[in-house]
């Protein structure tokens, strides 16, 4: 068992996920700051109010924040979107290079080699 952990764990792409999901938990932040210290306000400016949590209404003694939902719902969106363009403009600068023409085939090549040897 101990045997099948220490293949577990040296099988490749651990390792890597590990850090992939070390550095999406660091970049958090950074990318629900750009929500909310730039999106929401502008949204803000826009509708009167930095968010829709007050929208909501009441049902018996307690209120239902619909709002709330629809403000988590933006902010989701958002960082999907910021996301989005980062993984697209990550594979935007990573384009593999373009391939060359190719040329004759090894086996053409041979052929002239044979055709050129018999000739002369």
């Amino acid at each position: 068992m101990i045997q099948e952990f220490k293949d577990f764990v040296n099988k490749g792409g651990v390792f890597e996920a590990a850090v992939g999901l070390i550095m999406a938990l660091a970049f958090a932040p950074v990318v629900q700051g750009l929500v909310d210290f730039i999106i929401m306000p502008i949204i803000a400016a826009i509708f009167g109010q930095p968010n829709f949590d007050n929208i909501g209404f009441n049902l018996g003694d307690s209120r239902v924040y619909v709002g709330a939902w629809i403000s988590t719902i933006v902010s989701f969106l958002m960082i999907a979107a910021v996301i989005f363009f980062l993984v697209k403009a990550y594979n935007a600068m990573n384009k593999p290079a373009p391939e060359e023409e190719a040329g004759p085939s090894e086996v053409d090549l041979l052929i002239e080699i044979r055709d050129a040897l018999k000739r002369g």
